[in-house]
């Protein structure tokens, strides 16, 4: 269990009302009045926090990891409360994603309307307040299609949210990687910048283009998590297998092709870098020069800083493990082998010795 309160240290999980469990009481009439007063029309701004219990976290966590390369979808169980979404559980949804992109099909809409009336048939009454989706090692953002998805789910269910999951940088880092972000109304003209907390100097080249596009749809929320007294038989469960699954991988195998792939996109920005470098030095010395490149090459600086304090972090990790697990597989090698040569008279001896 130490590495399980390691973990919610690290991911700033809070116990929150252990008495009461507050987060889970829903309150029909307070939702009601929040669906009619409809908010967040007067106010695109209007929600700027999300809740997310560590049960949920770890399910989405979960299913991320289990895509791999490819995207996966799912669907965040929940209520609001004033400016903050409270989500209480996740579940996976039957969609076929590819490695740029996951949509939605009809199915998975079906799936979804006939999850929730069983619940509310079996006393749950939390409404569908948002969809997550992975974004395997390319960082937390809403993509044109994100947007054009989130766009439609606030249309026709609001109040509605988009989670983001990477699970390459959530292994590498050890701490989970994700961002919440809600779109903006398409004829509202306050939106701009970029909605990550790392830029896009931590974004591929080959989605750069995408991630800058759109930036001035949507906007992010602020993530804490917070797990309550009912969360405690569900979380040791899942933890066991969330546990088993970390321990039994290593960061620098299972993301070795992540870590390539981001070490070659460091290098390929340096060169462009380094290349209007030198196409500005061969300017006038009198003559305008365009402003940035200091700004761009820090930014790639951070990020290659980044990946190597991740990649310590994995080898840290590794040495441990080989510290703590390689004398006990050595003492179960050498049983088995002298099982082996001498038959089984002498395992009786051996596990004593042990």
């Amino acid at each position: 269990m130490d590495a399980q309160r390691g973990w919610e240290i690290e991911n700033a999980i809070k116990l929150v009302d252990p008495a009461r469990d507050a987060l889970y009481r829903y309150d029909t009439d307070k939702v009601k009045k929040i669906n009619e007063a409809k908010p967040w029309r007067t106010d695109p701004n209007h929600y700027k926090h999300v809740r997310i219990s560590a049960v949920a976290l770890v399910k989405m966590v979960m299913h991320a990891r289990s895509g791999g390369d490819i995207e996966v979808m799912g669907l965040m169980i929940g209520y609001v409360d004033h400016e903050t979404f409270i989500v209480t559980d996740a579940l996976r949804l039957p969609v076929e994603g590819t490695e740029t992109r996951v949509n939605a099909s009809s199915e998975a809409d079906e799936y979804m309307v006939n999850f929730l009336e069983r619940s509310r048939q079996a006393g749950q009454m939390e409404n569908a307040v948002g969809w997550y989706h992975s974004h395997p090692g390319y960082g937390c953002w809403l993509s044109g299609i994100d947007v054009g998805t989130q766009e439609l789910y606030q249309t026709i269910n609001e109040p509605f949210l988009a989670v983001v999951i990477d699970p390459h940088r959530t292994i590498s880092a050890g701490k989970v990687e994700i961002g919440a972000f809600r779109t903006y109304p398409k004829d509202y003209s306050g939106g701009g910048g970029e909605s990550t907390t790392d830029g896009g100097a931590a974004v591929p080249m080959a989605k750069a283009a995408d991630f800058g596009a759109h930036a001035n749809r949507y906007y992010s929320l602020e993530v804490s998590h917070y797990k309550s007294t009912l969360d405690s038989k569900i979380l040791e469960a899942l933890w066991n297998k969330y546990w088993v699954q970390t321990l039994s991988s290593s960061p620098l195998f299972t993301n070795r092709d992540y870590v390539t792939n981001q070490i070659a996109d460091i290098a390929a920005k340096t060169a462009q870098v380094l290349d209007n470098m030198k196409k500005n030095s061969s300017l006038p010395p009198m003559g305008p020069r365009p402003k940035g490149n200091n700004d761009q090459l820090a930014k790639v600086v951070k990020a290659a800083e980044k990946i190597a304090s991740e990649e310590k972090m994995g080898l840290m990790a590794a040495m441990v493990k080989g510290k703590v697990f390689a004398p006990q597989a050595q003492a179960t090698d050498d049983a088995a082998r002298n099982i082996a040569n001498n038959g089984g008279d002498t395992q009786m001896a051996d596990a004593k010795a042990a």
